[in-house]
C-alpha cells in the first residue's frame, strides 16, 4: 500500500480507519467507532467509519475532516502539507502532535527537506 499522508502529517496508511475503509471491515469500523465516541458528546456510529484520507476531494473522508482546523488552513493556504508552511510548526497542530506523536516528525522531516 502507498503511503498516503495527511496535512498534519498524520500516516493515512497506519490510521484505523482508512484501514477499515480500504479493507472494508465492518468489524474493525464497530471497534474504531466505540473506541473514538465519547458520549454524550460525541457519539460516532460504525457507518461514520469511512475514509480515504482526510485530502480526498471525492470520495470518502471521516466526517470529523471537515471541521478539522488544520485541514482547513492548509486548504486556505494551498498547502500540500503543514511542513511547507511558513508558520510551521503552530498551535493548531498541538492536539495532532499529543495524539501523534510521529506526525511532527514527519511534518519536521518534510520542513528540513524544503531547506
Amino acid at each position: 500500500m502507498e503511503t498516503l499522508i495527511a496535512i498534519c502529517g498524520i500516516n493515512c496508511t497506519q490510521c484505523p480507519a482508512y484501514l477499515a475503509t480500504q479493507n472494508n471491515d465492518d468489524a474493525a469500523r464497530a471497534r474504531i467507532a466505540s473506541e473514538w465516541s465519547d458520549p454524550p458528546e460525541t457519539v460516532i456510529k460504525p457507518e461514520d467509519i469511512n475514509c480515504d484520507g482526510c485530502m480526498a476531494v471525492k470520495g470518502r473522508r471521516i466526517g470529523f475532516a471537515d471541521m478539522c482546523d488544520v485541514r482547513a488552513c492548509g486548504i486556505e493556504r494551498e498547502l500540500e502539507s503543514c511542513g511547507l508552511c511558513e508558520d510551521y510548526p503552530c498551535d493548531k497542530l498541538d492536539k495532532i502532535f499529543k495524539m501523534d506523536s510521529s506526525a511532527k516528525d514527519t511534518l519536521d522531516g518534510i520542513k528540513a527537506a524544503r531547506g
